[in-house]
């Protein structure tokens, strides 16, 4: 089979094969894998953005086209011309017929490709990371973070919030200085940021509507299938805005999300194994409920010998207690009025209840827990003062935040969200390790 004319074929990316029906095009990719049939041969191609199943007949291909298949190796490179025909059995609903195929790296026989078709353990996977980000799935899990990314920085440009960058190197910590990862500043002691929130609270009274989008870091020395020491985090904060300004918000922002995915990435969804039914309906309103009515849920839960331990009042939730109480709803729930003594520092008192703050913590259903957490921040100097002095906080490395409350303070409140956490909910994952490319955990840095 020849090309029909001298102009070279365009080249064209898998997922856009559809759009060249009867048509000779180019891909340029990878051997998935291949199966052989008599005198068949059915290479499947994948270029990052799909795979495509070809077909090589030995009677309709040149002798060096079927040899070069029939000895191709799992993983090596290659160019691929041939021609696209609708094939409804085909996945993806088109099929390749090969006319030309250029190696441009072939994978040795004696050091083949080390993740193969049989099943591999969760370390084996995670030590060659570098090469499973490769498999269908993972790449699936990988277009479905960034579709969300790309929803949540268009929902708040969209409505007017600018994105400003925090430093990653701070003086302090924000959230506690049990969770830390400490690094030599020349001469000086700093820190692997926890948060952004502190400095995008200067920028948003500054500009108004603001958001940041960037890694954080956590030294919690924690192996749960929810926590990783490396994240990437959306914090967005609004002057003048109070608790339900933001819990409205984040509701909007994370249905916006959701419906981002079903509507540009069901495919994918599908591909990972996600029960897509069970996102349909992620839209407005969230059911809300104050922390004294979640606790009230687990301790119904302990009597029902479905949640272990009785849960104790005025602790902060753990990562069974989130699960438990999400379970309970099939939309996120959102979870407000904290005791004020397990909150963070910044928090605002509610006035009618000075022990409890205006904060909230959004779980995700099905079990899969904290999503977001945000507040009211406290807006009076001398208010703050206290509650960093009551924290044993050095007093110094706040001015700067103390300022902002000194010269034109307002209300204001803002949340963040953990991207990994809320990736693995809407993709279905056990584990938060396959929501970025490469995780860092309590006992992973390598690759």
């Amino acid at each position: 089979m020849e090309t029909e004319s001298n102009i070279p074929p365009p080249v064209t990316s898998i997922t856009q094969i559809g759009r060249h029906d009867g048509e000779i095009v180019t891909i340029q990719g990878w051997l998935y894998n291949k199966r052989e049939s008599g005198k068949l041969i059915f290479p499947i191609f994948r270029d990052g953005t799909g795979v495509v199943q070809g077909v090589a007949p030995k009677n309709q291909v040149s002798p060096e086209t079927f040899e070069t298949l029939k000895n191709l190796t799992d993983e090596s490179s290659v160019i691929v011309t041939g021609k696209v025909r609708s094939d409804k059995r085909a996945p993806g609903g088109y099929e390749l017929d090969v006319i030309n195929v250029t190696v441009v790296q072939r994978v040795p026989e004696d050091d083949p490709y080390p993740i193969s078709g049989k099943e591999h353990g969760i370390d084996f996977l995670m030590e060659n990371r570098h090469l499973w980000v490769r498999s269908p799935r993972q790449c699936a899990i990988m277009r479905v973070r960034a579709e969300i990314i790309r929803s949540i920085r268009n929902f708040f440009d969209e409505r007017g919030f600018t994105l400003t960058d925090p430093p990653i190197l701070t003086p302090a910590a924000c959230e506690g200085t049990s969770t830390l990862f400490s690094v030599d500043y020349f001469d000086d002691e700093a820190f692997l940021t926890q948060s952004g929130q502190l400095y995008i609270e200067a920028t948003a009274m500054a500009l108004g509507k603001v958001y940041s989008f960037g890694p954080t870091f956590r030294a919690e020395k924690s192996k749960t299938r929810r926590h990783l020491t490396e994240f990437w985090m959306v914090e967005p904060e609004v002057a003048y805005a109070r608790l339900d300004d933001i819990m409205e918000l984040a509701e909007n922002m994370i249905s916006h999300a959701v419906q981002s995915a079903m509507a540009n990435r069901r495919t994918d969804l599908e591909t990972i194994g996600r029960d897509v039914t069970k996102l349909e309906h992620i839209k407005p309103p969230f059911p809300r409920i104050t922390y004294d009515q979640a606790v009230e849920i687990l301790h119904d839960g302990h009597a029902k010998g479905l949640v272990e331990a009785k849960f104790e009042y005025c602790g902060d939730f753990g990562s069974p207690d989130e699960t438990y109480i999400s379970s309970q709803f099939d939309k996120p729930v959102m979870v407000h009025r904290y005791p004020a003594k397990v909150k963070a520092f910044y928090m605002e008192p509610d006035p009618q209840r000075p022990d409890l703050a205006l904060c909230v913590d959004v779980l995700a259903p099905e079990g899969y827990g904290e999503i977001i957490g945000g507040s009211q921040r406290i807006g009076d100097y001398n208010q703050l003062v206290q509650r960093i002095r009551e924290h044993a906080l050095p007093e110094a490395a706040f001015k700067w935040y103390l300022d902002l409350r000194k010269y034109g303070g307002v209300p204001h409140s803002g949340f963040g969200m953990g991207i990994e956490r809320a990736v693995a909910w809407i993709c279905g994952l056990e584990h938060v390790r396959e929501t970025i490319p490469f995780a860092r955990t309590l006992t992973r840095i390598y690759p």
